[in-house]
Order: C-alpha cells, then structure tokens, then sequence
C-alpha cells in the first residue's frame, strides 16, 4: 500500500511539474474620447479660397472667406487698357452659388453691382445677365437667368500670389 501511495503521489507531483504555465497578458481597450493621438478637423472655422482669371491682357484675383455660408472678401479687375476696379465681396452661399455684391472703385467713384459665381472643383465660373440699376446698386434683372457657361472661368491659385495682387 504504501508503494501505491508513494507512485500516486510521485505522479501527482511529475503531473503539477509538467503542467504548462500560461500567464495571460493584460488587453489594452482605447477609448476614442481620451486618444490622444487623434487629429482634430476644424469643420466650422471660415475656409478662405484663392482664385485668378486670365483673358488676355486683362486678369480678374479673386479673394474670399467662406464662414459658414457667409462670404466676405476682395476682389480686383486688372484691365490692360480700361480703367481697374477693386473693391469688397460680401454675401453668401447657396448650394454651390456665391451670391456676391461687389462695391468697388472705380474712376474715382464707389460703386455696386450684384456678382454671382459657380464655386465647383478648385474653380468659379462668373455668372452673365441683365442687371438693372435699383438704387444705385445694379442687379440681376432675372436671378434665374443667370448664365455661367459663357463667364469668365478663375481658376485657384496660391492666395500669397492673390494678396500681392489686391493690395
């Protein structure tokens, strides 16, 4: 009896020795609100855009702040052999319309006309109509007829390049 209980034992003991120890490695969880790693995107600070035209001798450096569909910014008409007109952009955005008044100078006088553009992939195409004089301020005739296919095309460029221009 004894044999039996010193070979169960022994066994009992050679069993516990080759037993394999696992150890279990802490998981690590993140949580999204204190990762710091992570980039903020500003999606609500204005978003300035940078643009020029070229027609010949004649260029257009257009200058503007998009804050929340609000738009503000500068705009110069650099003619070879008319008069150049810089002045203020102020308005806002519908869809992908800049709705604009431009009040400019212009041989000496102040002035303000209504002045629409398509804002699509890096360029503003101007938009073409009848304007009519309303209280010093000429305005589309017709918003709806309003044509871009044949406006003046900007494309973007560096806004250092612009700011040089509009000063």
């Amino acid at each position: 009896m004894k044999k039996y209980i010193l070979l169960g034992s022994l066994s009992f003991f050679l069993m516990n020795c080759n037993k394999k120890v696992e150890t279990t490695s802490p998981t690590v969880t993140t949580d999204s609100i204190t990762d710091t790693t992570a980039t903020v995107i500003d999606t609500l600070g204005a978003k300035s855009f940078c643009y020029v035209g070229v027609t010949g001798k004649d260029s257009v450096f257009v200058s503007i702040d998009d804050n929340l569909g609000t738009v503000t910014g500068k705009m110069r008409y650099k003619n070879s052999e008319k008069d150049t007109s810089q002045g203020e952009l102020t308005g806002f955005k519908s869809g992908d319309t800049l709705k604009l008044t431009y009040e400019f100078q212009s041989e000496g006088t102040t002035s303000k006309r209504d002045i629409f553009f398509i804002q699509k992939d890096e360029t503003l195409m101007e938009g073409i109509g009848n304007q009519k004089d309303e209280n010093g301020q000429m305005k589309y005739a017709d918003e709806s007829k309003v044509a871009y296919k044949d406006g003046q095309k900007l494309e973007a460029a560096d806004c250092a390049l612009v700011s040089k221009a509009l000063k």
